[in-house]
């Protein structure tokens, strides 16, 4: 159950780590927000403040963020609603986060409400709990060191790969806008408040194709026939593309980014608030001694698999 708990947690924080590209609201949220009314800006008018909004966040490099993501129960593990608020930091990555919702705790009653996860030198941290504890020699820290994995690998090419995704899981704002200035959609949809706060809300549309026609990180990851190949798994999938919903602030800084991405399955949303842009992002690692190292396990369980000399099985 230990192992259950850690390996749902790790891919549960993938996927909200990766953070995709942004989705619109509900109607009754754009009803809320006063969506529709005000002068409606030209395309070269919404370029450039997405444009000024990226550079902006570039530079801002750290934000405190709020992050919510919904999976239907159809698409099975992972499903549920995940909660993260914390700081995070991009160029370098660094986040402390916590997490929690039904996407931890669905199936496992002893799986903890909350994590605390930690993101340092492209090294994962994430507090399990006191009760996983009990099974790791009672270090409640598991480490997940992504550039150790692709080490062990012992294969250049996987290697590339691993590493190349450990980088590109990092979807900072800035990299969702830059991808949202490829959407050959993109308009703007009016005023509208996110907690008291005015700004300009702007929307657009990528398809699989030109999302990872955007995402240049998967240059360095796959080749073209991989990339075909990726492409065609997707669109098998029957994921069509990525709704993508910003609003700006008056200072250029997005303060709200919405996910939808919809499948047979149902429709994945994801939706960030970020505040204080350039809020310190200093992470500190736990200490070694109530660290479980990941790898150590996967070790272990190798050894478990191999006959014993002694007793010749």
């Amino acid at each position: 159950m230990t192992v259950k708990r850690m390996a749902g947690a790790v891919l549960a924080t993938a996927l909200l780590c990766t953070g995709a590209v942004a989705c619109g609201g509900s109607d009754d949220d754009k009803k809320a927000n006063g969506t529709g009314s005000g002068e409606t800006q030209s395309r070269s008018q919404v370029t450039e403040v997405i444009t000024a909004a990226y550079e902006k966040t570039a530079k801002a490099k750290s934000a405190k963020v709020e992050m919510t993501m919904t999976a239907p129960k159809s698409m099975g593990g992972g499903s549920g609603d995940m909660k993260m608020s914390g700081v995070m930091g991009w160029d370098p990555t660094v986040m402390d986060m916590t997490m929690s919702g039904s996407a931890l705790t669905d199936g496992d009653p002893e799986a903890p409400e909350k994590i605390r996860m930690l993101w340092l030198d492209n090294v994962m941290y994430m507090d399990m709990g006191a009760v996983a504890a009990k099974d790791m020699d009672g270090k409640q820290w598991v480490k997940m060191d992504l550039n150790t994995i692709a080490e062990q690998v012992g294969d250049e090419k996987a290697a590339k790969q691993l590493t190349g995704g450990l980088d590109s899981m990092n979807q900072d704002p800035a990299q969702q806008l830059a991808m949202l200035l490829d959407s050959p959609n993109l308009k703007h949809a009016g005023p509208a408040k996110v907690d008291g706060v005015q700004t300009q809300r702007y929307k657009g549309r990528l398809s699989v194709k030109e999302m990872m026609e955007s995402n240049k990180g998967l240059d360095e990851m796959l080749g073209k026939s991989e990339r075909e190949e990726l492409l065609k798994s997707i669109e098998k999938s029957g994921i069509k593309g990525y709704d993508t919903e910003v609003w700006v602030n008056e200072d250029d800084y997005p303060v709200r980014m919405d996910i939808d991405i919809k499948s047979p399955e149902g429709t994945m949303k994801t939706s960030q608030k970020f505040t204080e842009y350039g809020a310190a992002a200093k992470v500190t690692p736990p200490p070694a001694g109530k660290t479980f190292d990941l790898m150590d396990m996967f070790k272990e369980l190798e050894g478990l698999g191999k006959p014993d000399a002694d007793s010749g099985v």
